[in-house]
């Protein structure tokens, strides 16, 4: 096979298969991708360790002294935001309504970014910053980022709230759940490959989208935050 001497991963492999499964279908042409990754060669991989989801403990948060750390926080589980973006967020420039905008100075990777804003929670989180911020960002002044880094990491170790990264897991998952009214693999939803047709097809567009909301773009990353 002409991918073993270009040295790409079986992994990555399935993955592309799996895009291209669904777009084979999505044109009415299901035959022309194999439903057997053994057609083409590809082995059997495990699976992306799937990252653990937590939810905010709001005990917890109540410890945490400094408001602008504690939207930051709430931030990261109604968004699914990085911790930089939920720090530098400033919701004058990013309520556009409908969806929130991410700017590129606050992403890694510079990339522009948007979330949609879909829940009466959203909306209302979003209201209470704009009123505890007034116009500003969560970064009080005159703190710059890095002050406000390491005041977000003493106020969250010292109250007990670790690992803030599962809070965007929480809201991959959350997401999932919206998008197709069933539970992903690793909340004990179907795997994919038991789903049907039509909805593998449908599985495969929403991760999709949860990776872009995410600020990935990667269709295998979902495996991680999803389950397989």
């Amino acid at each position: 096979m002409a991918w073993k001497s270009e040295g790409i991963a079986d992994k990555t492999l399935k993955n592309r298969l799996s895009e291209l499964r669904w777009w084979s279908r999505a044109i009415g042409k299901p035959n022309v991708v194999s439903r057997e990754n053994s057609d083409y060669g590809i082995g059997t991989v495990k699976s992306s360790p799937i990252g653990k989801s937590k939810e905010l403990d709001l005990k917890k948060l109540s410890k945490i002294g400094c408001p602008f750390v504690q939207h930051s926080l709430r931030l990261q589980q109604a968004f699914g935001l990085r911790r930089e973006e939920a720090i530098k967020f400033n919701v004058a420039y990013a309520d556009q309504g409908v969806h929130i905008r991410l700017k590129g100075s606050w992403t890694k990777g510079g990339k522009y970014r948007e979330v949609p804003v879909t829940t009466a929670a959203q909306r209302q989180l979003l209201n209470e910053i704009k009123a505890f911020a007034k116009g500003g960002s969560l970064i009080p002044a005159p703190n710059n980022y890095k002050q406000q880094l390491r005041k977000y990491e003493r106020e969250t170790a010292e109250a007990g709230l670790n690992k803030n990264h599962g809070l965007r897991h929480h809201y991959a998952r959350a997401r999932y759940l919206e998008l197709t009214g069933w539970k992903c693999p690793a909340d004990g939803g179907p795997s994919r490959k038991s789903l049907s047709e039509a909805d593998l097809a449908h599985d495969t567009i929403v991760r999709l989208q949860i990776s872009e909301e995410l600020g990935h773009g990667r269709f295998s990353v979902t495996y991680t935050y999803l389950g397989s």
